[in-house]
């Protein structure tokens, strides 16, 4: 069959691997696109997943915590010059402010606020998609917005005695989990958050690599235990070397955080938004 040039683009952005790499692996394929990127992974060409597909558009992502209530929202546009427009920017602002207040994520009138901005800048927009965290005394949500807004990060930081939340070293350990996450977007916050079908996938694609080295089928499932587990403090947040302290995995930092503060701490949940990212 015949492989579009276009399709082998596509594939080489999302997987990092070569083109005529990814001309094959379609090729095997029979243009199932989904397929051709299982097999650049089984080969070991295809760079590691991330959550985020590739920048689709323009537009700029907003946060803001309120009283038990946190949200995240991203405005879309059609230019980067729009997105750093004053008008635009303090209407991401207000769509932010008014679901952290309380308003519901998929409120019309939000929208109707974006359709009236339209009028007046003349460019097309729109209110891709906005997240509400809530959160109690024993919580802490905090926020970062990196990049000129082109990242945003909610985490929420739970303790077994709400009093450990004022501490300072735990408000600056929480922050500094969004800039991690800002910086390294995992996609699970821990093992048990993959879904059985991502770790079968896993399973499949490092069992192939494992049987492309010619080692002893004796030795297979030890390889591929041994992928699977360091693929696992790639992508698991707690897991992963701390931003500020890469010798210590994040889940170390966390109890001792944590100890030094005289409660257990826990991270519940985060949210992580990148202005293009392809919605899955």
């Amino acid at each position: 069959m015949e492989i579009r040039a276009e399709d082998v683009k596509a594939l080489r952005e999302k997987t990092g691997a070569g083109m005529m790499d990814c001309k094959k692996a379609l090729g095997e394929a029979s243009g199932d696109f989904a397929r051709a990127e299982k097999i650049l992974k089984e080969l070991g060409l295809a760079a590691a997943a991330k959550r985020g597909g590739r920048a689709t558009n323009e537009g700029r992502v907003f946060s803001k915590v309120g009283s038990g209530r946190a949200a995240v929202v991203e405005l879309s546009c059609e230019t980067d010059f729009v997105s750093r427009n004053a008008d635009f920017v303090k209407l991401g602002d207000e769509i932010a402010a008014s679901i952290a207040g309380g308003k519901a994520p998929d409120a019309p009138e939000l929208a109707e606020k974006v359709t009236g901005l339209i009028a007046t800048i003349k460019e097309n927009m729109a209110l891709k998609r906005a997240q509400a965290l809530e959160f109690g005394a024993s919580s802490l949500v905090v926020d970062y917005v990196h990049g000129d807004g082109r990242i945003a990060v909610l985490v929420k930081v739970s303790a077994d005695k709400p009093d450990a939340l004022k501490n300072e070293a735990v408000k600056n350990f929480a922050f500094n989990c969004a800039l991690h996450i800002a910086a390294f977007n995992p996609l699970f916050l821990s093992e048990k958050d993959a879904s059985p079908e991502y770790m079968k996938e896993q399973e499949e694609i490092f069992t192939k690599q494992a049987e492309n080295l010619g080692k002893p089928a004796g030795v297979l499932q030890g390889i591929v235990k041994g992928k699977i587990k360091k693929h696992l403090s790639e992508v698991c947040f707690l897991d992963q070397p701390f931003v500020k302290d890469d010798k210590k995995p994040v889940k170390q930092v966390l109890a001792e955080t944590g100890k030094a503060a005289g409660a257990e701490l826990t991270i519940d949940q985060y949210i992580y938004y990148r202005v293009g990212e392809e919605l899955r």
